[in-house]
């Protein structure tokens, strides 16, 4: 499997690399800053430079060839304002679904974040606000589009070692924890079962195994 992923140098997407890698499919990242290719390659990932702030669909389309699925995996990041988190975690998201469109990549899985159903609590950090907002616009732009989407909310995340379970389930999941190893092969799991397409799903640690979870979503 040919995995195109959108943030190709970000904590989960070089985790998802490395598990994709792991079983001789074939990661793609994209990525900005060229020094982040060695990165990569030590993931096993083919490296792409390509600014999504900056890129048009058809030239991304053009990285798309070839690719079975997609992940939109980027981030503005700590630090980015609240105009950056609109060009990247709303703009380059969408700007990704399009590519995949023109492309005829079909599969595109979407990380988000819980919490995006939510108004923002009295007193939130309006960048936090914007970051949530945006999340929530991508979901619902990319979603009313032809593709074959999963969108992923995971909770807070952690650094700490996979566990390899966890709480799957369409909304609303209390609100909790859960690495960012987890997630990433959570991704995986979502990839190599197509049938999850067209949900939107949340995502913390619990006491399922992921392969579980991902099949009681067919039930």
């Amino acid at each position: 499997m040919r995995v195109v992923i959108a943030g190709g140098h970000g904590k989960i997407a070089l985790e998802l690399e490395r598990l994709l890698a792991a079983r001789a499919d074939a990661p793609v990242g994209l990525v900005r800053n060229p020094d982040h290719t060695e990165d990569l390659h030590a993931a096993g990932a083919e490296a792409v430079v390509c600014d999504l702030e900056r890129a048009g669909a058809d030239e991304l389309a053009g990285h798309l060839k070839g690719a079975d699925a997609v992940v939109f995996a980027a981030g503005a990041g700590p630090g980015s304002g609240a105009d950056r988190k609109d060009t990247v975690d709303r703009a380059a998201a969408v700007l990704l679904a399009e590519a995949a469109e023109l492309a005829g990549v079909r599969r595109y899985l979407l990380v988000s974040s819980m919490g995006v159903d939510r108004a923002p609590a009295p007193g939130t950090d309006e960048i936090w606000a914007a970051y949530l907002r945006a999340k929530l616009a991508a979901e619902q732009e990319v979603s009313a589009r032809d593709l074959d989407w999963t969108v992923l909310r995971p909770g807070g995340l952690t650094d700490d070692a996979p566990t390899g379970q966890v709480h799957l389930a369409p909304p609303s999941v209390p609100r909790a924890t859960v690495t960012r190893a987890d997630v990433a092969a959570v991704l995986v799991a979502l990839l190599d079962e197509p049938r999850t397409a067209g949900q939107v799903l949340e995502l913390v640690n619990g006491e399922v195994p992921i392969s579980s979870a991902v099949r009681s979503l067919l039930n």
